[in-house]
C-alpha cells in the first residue's frame, strides 16, 4: 500500500532533532507475536489475568513458569519486520531518536534500536525477587520446576509488568521526559486503551510536538492526532523513512 504523507510531516521530518516512537501491540502482531489470549492447548482454559500476575505466581509459581516458559519458546520463532528495522534506522537519521515501548518481546532491541524503554519490562529477563539477581533464559530452562534463585535461592520471576502493578517508575520517568521534549511524537500500533502508557501521547501534544498516528484503524485517540496514517507499520515506515534528511551523525 502506497502511504500519503503530508507536507507538514515531511517539512517537521527536515529540522527535527529529536523523535520519539511509540509502540504497541500492533507492531509485533506484525512480527506474528501471539496475543496469548485463546492459546492452544493448556493454556486456552486461563485468561492471562489468572496467570500474569503476582498472587497467582506465589500460589502456584510451577504453573505460572510453565506458561512463561512456553511464551519465551514461541518468542523465539518470531523475529523484527520491517517496521522495527525503519525505526532502529531512525537513530542513524536523527541526532535524538527514542523508542517507548508497551511490548515485552525484546523486538526493538533485536532490530538494532539501543535507545529503548520498555514500561512493561523484557520477557527475555528475569530476576530474584528477594535479593534482585537477574537470570538469563538459559539458567531459567536449565531448571526443570520453578527456578530457584542461583545466588541465594529466591524465588525467580519474569521481569515483566504483572496485573495491578505500576511500571517501573524510573522507566516511566525517563520516557516522560523524552515525549516532553520530543519535536515528532509517532504512535505506532496501539490502541491507546492501556493507561498510563495511554497518556503519553496527550503530553507530547501538549508539549508542542507534531503528533502521528499510524494504525491499521482508527483508536479513540485519533481526533487528537496532529496527522493519522492508515496502515501497517511494517508498510508505512520503511516508506517515511527515505523521506527523513540524510544527515550523517
Amino acid at each position: 500500500m502506497l502511504a500519503i504523507f503530508s507536507k507538514r510531516l515531511l517539512e517537521k521530518l527536515e529540522s527535527t532533532e529529536r523523535i520519539v516512537v511509540f509502540t504497541g501491540a500492533g507492531i509485533s502482531a506484525e512480527s506474528g507475536v501471539p496475543t496469548f489470549r485463546g492459546a492452544e492447548g493448556l493454556w486456552n482454559k486461563f485468561k492471562p489475568e489468572e496467570l500474569a500476575n503476582f498472587d497467582a505466581f506465589l500460589q502456584n509459581p510451577e504453573l505460572v513458569w510453565e506458561w512463561y516458559k512456553y511464551r519465551k519458546t514461541v518468542m523465539k520463532t518470531v523475529e523484527p519486520n520491517p517496521g522495527h528495522r525503519a525505526i532502529a534506522e531512525m537513530e542513524r537519521i536523527f541526532p535524538s531518536a527514542i523508542v517507548v515501548t508497551q511490548n515485552i518481546d525484546n523486538l526493538h532491541r533485536r532490530a538494532g534500536s539501543s535507545h529503548v524503554f520498555e514500561l512493561h519490562g523484557n520477557i527475555d529477563r528475569n530476576y530474584c525477587i528477594d535479593c534482585g539477581q537477574p537470570h538469563s533464559n538459559d539458567e531459567i530452562f536449565a531448571q526443570e520446576r520453578a527456578p530457584r534463585c542461583l545466588k541465594c535461592g529466591g524465588m525467580v520471576r519474569p521481569d515483566v509488568v504483572w496485573f495491578g502493578e505500576m511500571l517501573p517508575v524510573d522507566v516511566w520517568e525517563e520516557s516522560v521526559k523524552a515525549v516532553e521534549s520530543a519535536e515528532i511524537f509517532l504512535s505506532v500500533g496501539t490502541s491507546g486503551v492501556v493507561y498510563p502508557a495511554a497518556s503519553l501521547p496527550s503530553m507530547a501534544r501538549r508539549a508542542g510536538a507534531f503528533t502521528v498516528e499510524i494504525n491499521i484503524e482508527p483508536t479513540d485517540l485519533s481526533g487528537s492526532f496532529s496527522e493519522c496514517i492508515p496502515g501497517k507499520a511494517g508498510d508505512i515506515l520503511p516508506q517515511l523513512l527515505p523521506l527523513c534528511p540524510q544527515r550523517s551523525q
